[in-house]
């Protein structure tokens, strides 16, 4: 991965306490109540095998249990987690493999416990013909020992001259170290260009992502000076820590930038320039450190997620009742259109309360008139464009691919245009709209795209574009924010909002090619996790990023209502 397309998801996992209780379970003792435990198994990504996490102790002679021994787990967005909770009946004597003491299990992913009311869920217990089984209650927590974020500014002087027609394009890269000696990318500045006296906008980042709660490990910055085919000119580095960045607030801090390769070939060599160390917030050279709200902040508080997804329907996907196109429905397997909608939609459902998804495609002749349209509901309900789930939105397409002519050309900025009219309605944070786009081809509206997208950059809304095919997809490039900014008519975007390669900076538009993500072996399922993984990698930033560029603070976790009292001893 190139340098100024590197993303911070080496940001730590963030970590989930998931609190288990239980309600009204079977009474498997004759003298006596069950005796409880709970164990947790996890499905792995590509084996699709499910494995022991960890279990509860066991509570004696009770229906109701509360369990003490909580399980943490790694929370990742851009995945769906599967879980299986099992509770067994365990007497000193037996062992829970047995039938007997079985009581109950309940299947369900770590996002709908996080993404529930107050990050809380029941569900009933299944596994036992024509029994009740009772209901399992989970409650999710995000644990973290530093949720700080720290606010900083950087110049530098006199850097190393790179450029034969001009001076540098100076960009700054930030490094945390391992326990192993390596390092791990965690920041990246933005490129000033030909300057050898950059001043740096100020920037913000986590803590944590810095030196992982440890004030005292190294960080190293790197300085490049930016060249357009992505080779980088290495100009110097130095080395600080966070308790020494924290000193700027009182004194001063100059360091030296140091090439190590002309330090040894040189022997009058000085250094490659020097930077200059200021943190800003209210002033330029000010240093503060504030709490951090996290994804999982907004969430239990009551953000939703509202995935709207838009699907190609032009005449270069190919006939859909030949094997050749990109429609086809084969009774074996799913289309790519098909495995991205399902893959990004299964994870995404999981934070939407009523499961409602709008659905549109574009780029085909609708009956009954036969007119081009390039945002029609696929449910042919232009009144309500929801469908139900998941499913339901599969069900529907495959229902618009029997009754409308494939056409064209591939137009997006309707469909941004109307999903930014909905996101344009709510800006208390309640919402955040995600919109999928699924083509085939090279766009045909640029300047009309460019122009949506600029406007939609300022409204709670990200943008994920996939493409599917053999189709050469460079015109994407113009998209691109990493950079420079996308810009329309001279105004530019507030957020960076076009990412043109799989992985990359903070944006709320990303465009990956769907073949990047094939597995060699046809495995469908293992496909549609990398593909999910990669393209929903970046949605927590972009939704806080748009929530700190608005001062939204999370809304207070809505209290839950109360359950049954426990009837433990």
């Amino acid at each position: 991965m190139s340098l100024t397309g590197a993303s911070d998801r080496s940001v730590p996992a963030t970590k989930i306490e998931i609190t288990v209780s239980c309600r009204n379970l079977l009474d498997l003792d004759t003298f006596s109540k069950s005796d409880p435990m709970v164990v947790l198994f996890t499905q792995t990504r590509a084996s699709q095998e499910w494995r022991e996490f960890g279990r509860t102790e066991v509570i004696d002679n009770t229906l109701n249990p509360d369990f003490l021994r909580k399980f943490v787990l790694d929370y990742f967005f851009e995945e769906k987690q599967n879980l299986r909770f099992d509770v067994y009946n365990v007497d000193s004597k037996t062992n829970i493999s047995k039938p007997k003491d079985f009581l109950g299990q309940a299947f369900l992913a770590l996002g709908e416990v996080i993404g529930g009311q107050g990050s809380r869920v029941e569900r009933p217990l299944t596994g036992i013909p024509g029994k009740k089984c009772g209901t399992i209650l989970l409650t999710a927590e995000e644990l973290s020992n530093c949720r700080d974020i720290a606010t900083m500014q950087l110049c530098a002087n006199k850097l190393d001259k790179k450029d034969f027609f001009g001076k540098s394009d100076p960009f700054l890269v930030f490094y945390r170290s391992n326990e192993d000696g390596t390092f791990t990318i965690c920041h990246k500045t933005e490129v000033v260009k030909n300057t050898l006296n950059p001043v740096w906008q100020p920037f913000t980042i986590p803590v944590r992502a810095l030196c992982n709660g440890d004030y005292d490990r190294t960080v190293k910055i790197d300085v490049y000076d930016w060249d357009r085919d992505g080779s980088h000119d290495f100009i110097g580095e130095f080395t600080t820590s966070y308790r020494e960045l924290t000193k700027a607030q009182s004194q001063f801090t100059v360091y030296e930038v140091l090439n190590p390769r002309k330090k040894c070939k040189k022997k009058k060599y000085v250094n490659s320039g020097t930077v200059c160390l200021s943190f800003s917030q209210v002033t330029l050279l000010s240093f503060t450190v504030d709490s951090e709200f996290t994804f999982v902040d907004y969430i239990k508080g009551g953000t939703q997620l509202n995935f709207t997804v838009a699907i190609d329907f032009t005449a270069s996907n190919g006939n859909p009742l030949q094997p050749t196109s990109l429609h086809y429905m084969s009774p074996y397997q799913l289309s790519a259109y098909a495995m991205a909608l399902k893959a990004v939609g299964e994870i995404i459902q999981d934070y939407d309360s009523d499961k409602l998804f709008p659905a549109y495609g574009f780029g085909a002749k609708v009956p009954p008139e036969g007119r081009i349209s390039h945002q029609f509901p696929l449910n042919n309900n232009s009144e309500d464009p929801n469908c139900a789930g998941i499913e339901g939105v599969l069900e529907s397409y495959f229902q618009s691919l029997r009754t409308v002519q494939l056409y064209g050309p591939t137009y997006f900025a309707p469909v941004i245009n109307q999903v930014a009219r909905a996101a344009a309605k709510v800006s208390d944070g309640s919402q955040y709209y995600v919109l999928l786009i699924i083509t085939d081809g090279v766009i045909s509206d640029m300047t009309q795209t460019k122009e949506a997208i600029v406007s939609a950059s300022s409204l709670p809304m990200s943008i994920i574009i996939v493409g599917v095919g053999p189709a050469m997809f460079e015109a994407m490039e113009e998209l691109d924010g990493d950079d420079v900014r996308v810009s329309s008519r001279g105004r530019y975007a507030e957020r960076d909002i076009v990412q043109v390669a799989p992985g990359g900076s903070m944006a709320s538009a990303w465009f990956v090619p769907f073949r990047d993500y094939i597995d060699r072996s046809g495995n469908q399922v293992l496909s549609m996790a990398r593909l999910a993984k990669d393209v929903l990698a970046e949605i927590p930033e972009q939704l806080l990023s748009y929530m700190r560029t608005h001062d939204i603070q999370p809304r207070p976790a809505p209290s839950a209502s109360p359950s049954p009292p426990s009837l433990q001893p």
